[in-house]
């Protein structure tokens, strides 16, 4: 058995600068690695991809559109794969990215387009640390590492990425005013966000700002409480 480490990723910034022809949203963030994620445990001689979840009675069948599913067909290995999830669903903190990229890691597979085609923020995920994120997630420039303690609430919502980046072209291509241009076409598909927006500012004193596309809010500092989690950013996977 073999045991792989999955990283959250938070994005600090966001910013959509354009839209290709294809559809494609064209991105410019500050993305960073968290240390806490999901652990994996690979089987080289098995076959098949199941999820245990916080709370739940055992390990469920993936779906055949899972990331992990996905990143094993790309890279022609064959296993059994039990992911232990501890990033919640719909977070936006690259939770199925940074599964995906634990198995591109393992497989010595680290190339851009190989990452990219399975999802946007996969490339950033298979390197972490702290990096500059454009174009549709395949331009990774590394910053320096920088020692941050941030605090995490994730409501029990989830935000579905695509509808979000709908609600961003229906509503005109929006600039965001806290640093995530996706943060008001978050809010048009689940306004229940800003109650728990609202109450965490409330409890910290901090206005706190939209990891992703949702349903994350995130503050600098230490802040512990129920539902929260105080996370350091980490170096390199």
């Amino acid at each position: 058995m073999i045991e792989l480490e999955a990283p959250a990723k938070l994005t600090l910034s966001l910013r959509v600068v354009g839209v290709r022809d294809d559809g494609y949203h064209l991105l410019d963030a500050e993305m960073v690695s968290l240390d806490f994620g999901d652990r994996l445990v690979v089987d080289p001689s098995g076959h098949g991809v199941t999820i245990s979840e916080p709370g739940s009675s055992g390990p469920v069948d993936a779906p055949e559109d899972d990331l992990v599913r996905r990143a094993l067909q790309a890279v022609g290995r064959t296993a059994s794969v039990v992911v232990h999830k501890s990033i919640p669903r719909g977070a936006g903190l690259g939770g199925g990215s940074a599964d995906a990229a634990a198995v591109l890691r393992w497989a010595g597979v680290t190339d851009t387009a190989t990452a990219v085609a399975l999802g946007a923020d996969v490339p950033f995920c298979v390197r972490g640390g702290r990096a500059r994120v454009r174009g549709i997630g395949d331009e990774i420039e590394p910053l320096a590492y920088r020692e941050v303690v941030l605090t995490l609430l994730t409501p029990p919502v989830f935000c579905s990425t695509p509808a979000v980046y709908r609600a961003w072209d229906d509503l005109g291509g929006p600039e965001g005013e806290h640093g995530n241009d996706l943060e008001p076409a978050a809010l048009q598909v689940a306004p229940q966000l800003a109650v728990w927006r609202d109450e965490f500012a409330d409890e910290c004193g901090v206005r706190p700002r939209l990891a992703g596309s949702g349903s994350t809010w995130w503050v600098y500092g230490e802040f512990p409480g129920p539902g929260r989690v105080v996370a350091r950013t980490t170096r390199e996977s």
